[in-house]
């Protein structure tokens, strides 16, 4: 195989894997809008959950996810993990503790931060919450970023 060839193979090898582990807000919101089959997890703590999350998503910090899974999610749902945002880990250290007990996972990159900044659905303690779309991270006037 020639080295050009080669490099080109783990490059392919590479954006392949991440794509397999990885999903992003869009197309978290476009799978919620199409009935996909998945569980989304909050695996932020108690006091960021009581701050803001993702609308549809289950409250499941990392720390307990060992115990409470198994009880509350069917081993064949489809997971997809998120924390803050894209400056945390968290949502891979859950992504984590779901693959070490057999889950199907992703992680949600972007994490909240992401998610609510591209403007889509939010909710607190108090119910809905309305943001404006961050024209940095998401096209202002369209549903999509056409990516």
């Amino acid at each position: 195989m020639s080295p050009v060839t080669s490099a080109a193979s783990a490059l392919v090898a590479h954006f392949a894997g991440k794509l397999q582990f990885e999903t992003d807000p869009s197309d978290v919101h476009a799978d919620q809008e199409r009935g996909a089959r998945f569980v989304l997890i909050d695996s932020r703590g108690d006091d960021a959950w009581t701050q803001g999350r993702v609308t549809g998503a289950v409250h499941l910090p990392t720390a307990r996810i060992a115990r409470r899974a198994p009880l509350e999610i069917p081993l064949d749902m489809p997971v997809v993990t998120y924390c803050w945002g894209p400056g945390c880990n968290g949502a891979t250290r859950a992504a984590l503790e779901f693959a070490k007990l057999g889950y199907q996972v992703k992680e949600m990159i972007g994490g909240f931060e992401y998610w609510a900044r591209e403007g889509y659905p939010v909710e607190d303690d108090h119910g809905r919450v309305v943001r404006a779309v961050d024209p940095l991270t998401a096209p202002a006037h369209a549903i999509g970023c056409d990516c």
